[in-house]
């Protein structure tokens, strides 16, 4: 055998020296670089691949709501109350989105930096293609900075792809060399995309602006502001690298204005969906037209003039969507979030602290001390309530083949409901539903909002239509205008956006000042950007999070007593002239005990890449 091997290998050395096109070979599974920059469609190809890092965007089966008082997630298990309960540590971190974590977007940007290495000495002829694409990966390495210094301020700044001989030990760049950076990128790619036709999901013009307005707004916010952090929380105030996090001083004003700016330069660059409107619209059209652009309805292609809604977002291209054949995830939403009763898993539900704060039609918040407000809690509230949030006795799809007799009133039931002898009937989209009793809402709520409400879906398991995942918004611009105008005493400026943002979804218009217009504005961002992954950042760089996510988890419980003389109905469905509905509102430790540790503030670096990179130091408290 030694013999006989010995040989083979003599005559296959023989046969690669004679034959050294055998050295030559090209790979067939692969493009080389200089093939893929040499070729406008495979130079596409590869931002497509730099766009396909943002996953499903927020359409992942944990929502970045379940850190927030937005929800709770109903699965236990999942290392939500490592955050919540505040006992992340580098070696122990709670659970996080691909879209943000360390290791996912490093490799993000360093596609983007292939791209922007070498697109500049491509050559294929389309000097427009090459422009445009270069001007999506300067837009692209921007955002995938920016979610990284959202959840942990400064971080190293890489500019150019690393090589195999190159030292990858490098240090935290501050937070304002951070923002300079993104702002750099982002009008390098203003300027590139300027007048360059693009594709739904797409970063445009407008997208760079609208994301440099973000950046600039957080930068201005009390989290960055050194003498504020320093006053507000002595964790973070007491971090020896405190620049790293925040600007150290400076003008603060200054700040405020160039977040203004950037802003208003967005404002004048498009026109907002329905937002020219002088009065509120009914409760009815308010309605639609929040579930309208929830649904994706209005989009914004390139810098078209025509109304806009969705300036930058999750694309249903199945050139870079399609995934494990759940195309954007949007329709996997509907699968995560949606009622048992509709074999859905009730995952992300939303708590009653998030229920409480949608006004009542008039603009006055919502009391339980009132006897009214209290006995028919779901009625004659903000429009928007009834298109983002399913609760006991909505009206809802038809529900499946197998359930549709026990229900077909077609309407939420997470109620326990007098059966006349006794008894309680289950609702049937409760914990101890007939149909599945395992995956019920804890809170007694379901999120409604991006779930398709075309009835022919009733167990939200179909393709038919993609829901984009909307990472930036017309609404979201006006509404961060509307901050920095507050801030900067220009209270008049900020009311007319906020009233134009809620004639749309037919409420009453803002007359406050001073403080209580802050207020007010807080609440109205946090019922137009509901469960959009606004309300973890606001809430952080706000410095308010002890009152949010701080306080804990209430619920509602529903139970229905069948008024003297009446009999249940069979199958059940809501009905006040049969039953009395008594509601009340109750705290939930079953799967966490949300408590607020300042050190949550910054999410912690894995040991791992402190481990590898002995230049890092952690954030505060880790």
């Amino acid at each position: 055998m030694k013999f006989i091997f010995g040989c083979l290998s003599v005559v296959l050395v023989f046969t690669v020296s004679c034959n050294k096109d055998f050295l030559n070979t090209k790979p067939l599974s692969s493009v080389s670089s200089e093939a893929t920059w040499a070729d406008g469609p495979l130079s596409q190809a590869f931002i497509y691949g730099v766009y396909a890092h943002l996953g499903y965007g927020g359409f992942e089966e944990q929502a970045m709501a379940a850190y927030t008082d937005e929800a709770m997630f109903t699965h236990a298990g999942r290392n939500i109350n490592t955050f919540t309960q505040g006992t992340e540590t580098p070696s122990n971190l709670a659970w996080m989105s691909d879209t943000y974590r360390w290791g996912p977007m490093f490799s993000a940007i360093r596609s983007a930096n292939v791209a922007i290495t070498n697109l500049p000495t491509s050559t294929f002829s389309d000097k427009v293609l090459r422009d445009r694409l270069l001007g999506e990966a300067y837009f692209l390495r921007a955002y995938y900075y920016q979610q990284l210094l959202r959840i942990y301020g400064g971080v190293p700044l890489i500019d150019k792809p690393y090589g195999l001989n190159d030292d990858y030990t490098i240090a935290r760049n501050t937070y304002a060399e951070c923002v300079q950076f993104i702002v750099k990128d982002l009008d390098m790619a203003a300027t590139l995309l300027y007048g360059k036709s693009t594709q739904d999901g797409r970063a445009s013009k407008l997208a760079a602006l609208a994301l440099k307005a973000r950046v600039l707004l957080y930068a201005a916010s009390d989290l960055h502001d050194g003498p504020t952090v320093k006053a507000n929380s002595s964790v973070l105030g007491g971090y020896a690298h405190l620049e790293l996090l925040a600007y150290p001083a400076g003008d603060r004003t200054a700040r405020w204005q160039a977040a203004k700016d950037a802003a208003k330069a967005v404002l004048d660059s498009a026109t907002g969906y329905k937002l020219n409107l002088s009065a509120p619209v009914s409760a009815v059209e308010g309605s639609a037209n929040y579930q309208s652009i929830a649904m994706g309805g209005k989009s914004a292609i390139g810098d078209a003039s025509a109304a806009v809604e969705l300036i930058f977002q999750r694309s249903s291209s199945a050139l870079y969507t399609q995934e494990d054949n759940w195309p954007l995830g949007g329709n996997h939403y509907g699968i995560n979030n949606g009622p048992n009763g509709y074999h859905n898993w009730s995952g992300n539900t939303p708590i009653q602290q998030l229920v409480d704060d949608y006004q009542m039609m008039d603009g006055s918040k919502f009391d339980w001390s009132n006897p009214a407000q209290k006995a028919a809690p779901y009625t004659n509230r903000d429009p928007r309530f009834y298109a983002s949030i399913l609760y006991d006795g909505a009206n809802w799809k038809p529900r499946p083949a197998d359930v549709a007799g026990k229900d077909p009133a077609n309407q939420i039931q997470s109620g326990y409901y007098d059966d006349g002898a006794g008894g309680t009937i289950n609702g049937i989209d409760t914990r101890e539903s007939v149909v599945e009793n395992w995956n019920g809402s804890r809170t007694h709520y379901w999120a409604k909002k991006f779930i398709d409400p075309n009835p022919a879906l009733a167990d939200n398991q179909s393709n038919a239509q993609i829901i984009p995942w909307p990472f930036i918004r017309y609404t979201e611009v006006a509404l961060n205008y509307a901050e920095a105008c507050i801030e900067l005493g220009q209270d008049a400026e900020a009311r007319t956006w906020l009233n134009k943002i809620r004639f749309r979804a037919g409420m009453p218009a803002i007359t406050a000042s001073g403080s209580a217009l802050k207020d007010q504005y807080r609440n109205e961002r946090r019922i137009e950007l509901v469960y959009e992954e606004h309300r973890y950042y606001d809430a952080r760089r706000w410095m308010i999070p002890a009152t949010t996510v701080g306080r804990g988890i209430k619920v509602i419980k529903v139970t229905a007593k069948l008024k003297p003389g009446k009999s249940p109905l069979v199958p059940y469905r809501n009905d006040t002239s049969v039953y009395d509905y008594t509601y009340t509102v109750v705290d939930n430790t079953e799967n966490e005990t949300r408590v607020w540790d300042d050190k949550m503030y910054y999410r912690a670096i894995s040991r791992d890449e402190v481990n590898t990179n002995n230049k890092l130091v952690n954030n505060p408290g880790f």
